[in-house]
């Protein structure tokens, strides 16, 4: 690909701005789909903006998708049927299903997806991974992440591709496959069941197949609430820990702390060079999918009330 990456964003919400600044950061040339917000976000970031998506699409080397989880099949499958590489903002889709045919169409397309997951990119998260092998034998995880609520009525909605476990705790489901492995058994409660508004908590256990078990629980709190999030792994020779309080604090709204690496700029880098070379990124399309899983069982849980079984 050319020594200046193309990159045209898709989606001009809250998590938009540490994309764009990512690959500004690493000389893109970065376009974005008119929509609600892309105009201040054009003015503020001096980037250019398109009216529609096959314009977009066939102007970029990259499609970096930014925009609810309920169009990110439909834009994904136009890229790749212009061979256009794809970044998805987490999750891949609303369901498992949905995340395969894009990894699957991906592969047929020969170019690339990646999963933006950049809790795998957070220097502390990477660090407990780095040293998971000195605990020994894997017994207990326990993860917790607390954010502002979101202001958009769509993220409380499961049927429209959010909800809390899909759209916040899937981090943490990511994490838990990423240190303990596959997982066997999934359970999951919410509280309230069903809501529209904060507050709303859910937890879900999972048991691994290697016999660890993961607690992961997920908080949308009041608007105004800092961000914070931490992780411990306990096994028979040691344990580790990682908490956002302790290094660094919260940024403004939802978005993670500040740190002197940014994630958001290093996991575009990763599929950057992933691009440029061929080799794997630190996640993978099978990463996307099998968080998606693991979401797709635990609202199976939910619904049925006892624990489900992959």
């Amino acid at each position: 690909m050319d020594d200046t990456p193309q990159v045209g964003i898709v989606g001009a919400g809250g998590i938009a701005p540490p994309h764009i600044e990512g690959w500004l950061a690493l000389g893109a040339e970065v376009a974005i789909l008119r929509r609600t917000g892309a105009d201040a976000l054009g003015e503020r970031y001096g980037i250019r903006i398109v009216d529609t998506l096959d314009e977009l699409i066939a102007g970029s080397g990259i499609v970096d998708i930014v925009s609810p989880t309920s169009s990110h099949l439909d834009i994904a499958l136009a890229a790749f049927a212009q061979r256009r590489h794809v970044v998805c903002e987490k999750p891949l889709a609303v369901t498992a299903v949905d995340a395969q045919a894009m990894a699957d169409a991906a592969a047929t397309a020969g170019v690339r997806l990646f999963p933006a997951h950049v809790v795998r990119y957070f220097a502390g998260y990477q660090q407990v991974h780095e040293e998971i092998g000195g605990v020994g034998t894997l017994l207990e995880l326990t993860f917790r992440r607390t954010v502002a609520a979101p202001a958009s009525a769509w993220f409380f909605s499961p049927d429209a591709g959010g909800g809390i476990i899909r759209d916040l705790m899937i981090h943490d489901l990511d994490q838990a496959l990423w240190l303990a492995g596959p997982v066997a058994e999934v359970s999951a409660t919410q509280d309230p069941p069903t809501a529209d508004e904060p507050p709303v908590s859910a937890h879900v256990t999972l048991t691994h197949t290697g016999g660890a078990i993961s607690h992961v629980r997920a908080d949308w709190a009041e608007p105004g609430a800092a961000f914070h999030s931490s992780a411990s792994v306990v096994g028979s020779a040691g344990e580790l820990s990682v908490d956002t309080d302790e290094v660094g604090g919260a940024a403004e709204g939802s978005l993670p702390p500040a740190s002197a690496a940014d994630p958001y700029r290093e996991q575009l880098a990763d599929f950057l060079h992933a691009i440029r070379t061929g080799r794997e990124a630190r996640v993978t399309p099978a990463d996307g999918v099998a968080a998606v899983v693991l979401v797709d069982a635990a609202y199976a849980s939910l619904e049925a009330g006892r624990p489900v079984r992959l």
